[in-house]
């Protein structure tokens, strides 16, 4: 048991090794990212704000409607 634990120990690299491949892992992610072009852009902000103004719809009504309930049923 305690042969098995020493071994794990052994093959795990040490803290800088593991942040230089943190880094490189980092690095290599955001080569991957793409820039949107200015439609895309356009296209997604207006779909966000179509969303948020539906949210603000629904959390106002509700708001409301349990309003209106508890005056009716506490006075």
């Amino acid at each position: 048991m305690a042969k098995a634990n020493k071994a794990v120990a052994a093959a795990k690299p040490n803290i800088f090794m593991r942040i230089g491949l943190f880094i490189r892992q980092i690095i290599d992610e955001m080569r991957k990212v793409v820039t949107p072009t200015g439609k895309e852009l356009a296209s997604w902000s207006f779909a966000v704000f179509i969303f948020v103004l539906i949210l603000m719809l629904v959390v106002s009504l509700m708001d409301f409607g349990l309003g209106k309930l508890t005056l009716w049923l506490f006075g």
